[in-house]
């Protein structure tokens, strides 16, 4: 059952990034998103010619991935209930956030500061990622691994920016609504 984004001030509270694959992440201060790219300077970031493809390889390589966020409450978790402690750079997100629940964002367009996402998919751990960290996170993080989404507008995004969930559905770059069932109609 999904659970509604926690009352109060969503916040960032650590922003990182990447240079290349596999490599460790570092802490910035602020970070500039583009839209249908992701944030510059990051492992994820689409360079290519064009708008990025829908889809770009098999298992973990597919679909689209601008930005991770993770709950800094999951961290919090993994700490208590299994006795792994990370940073926040070791997470290996992007984005680390307090007080808003990721999981029911997923086909929900949110907004960090003046920067619009839109919620792909569940950010499930996988074996790279407790290879590049350590043993026991895919059991700690099941189900609580963070989201991964897609930058719609782009902006600056800055530690300590507010995350708001938008109303209605989510919608593609070009306007129309973003179906998550097949048994969804639209009206009109």
């Amino acid at each position: 059952m999904a659970q509604d984004p926690l009352p109060g001030p969503a916040r960032i509270t650590s922003l990182h990034l990447a240079a290349r694959v596999g490599e460790p992440t570092f802490h910035v201060t602020q970070a500039h998103a583009v839209a249908g790219r992701g944030l510059a300077g990051d492992r994820n970031y689409w360079a290519g010619e064009g708008p990025r493809p829908r889809r770009r390889g098999a298992g973990r390589a597919s679909g689209v991935c601008d930005v991770t966020l993770i709950e800094a409450e999951a961290l919090d978790a993994l700490a208590r209930e299994h006795g792994i402690t990370l940073t926040p750079a070791e997470c290996r997100r992007n984005l680390v956030c307090r007080d808003i629940r990721l999981n029911p964002l997923v086909d929900r367009e949110f907004r960090i500061g003046t920067v619009i996402l839109r919620g792909l998919k569940l950010s499930e751990p996988c074996a790279r990622l407790e290879h590049l960290v350590r043993p026991g996170l895919i059991r700690g993080l099941l189900h609580r691994g963070g989201l991964r989404a897609e930058v719609i507008r782009g902006g600056t995004i800055r530690v300590g920016d507010r995350i708001l969930p938008l109303a209605g559905p989510a919608t593609v770059p070009d306007g129309t609504p973003h179906i998550t069932s097949p048994h969804a109609r639209v009206s009109g």
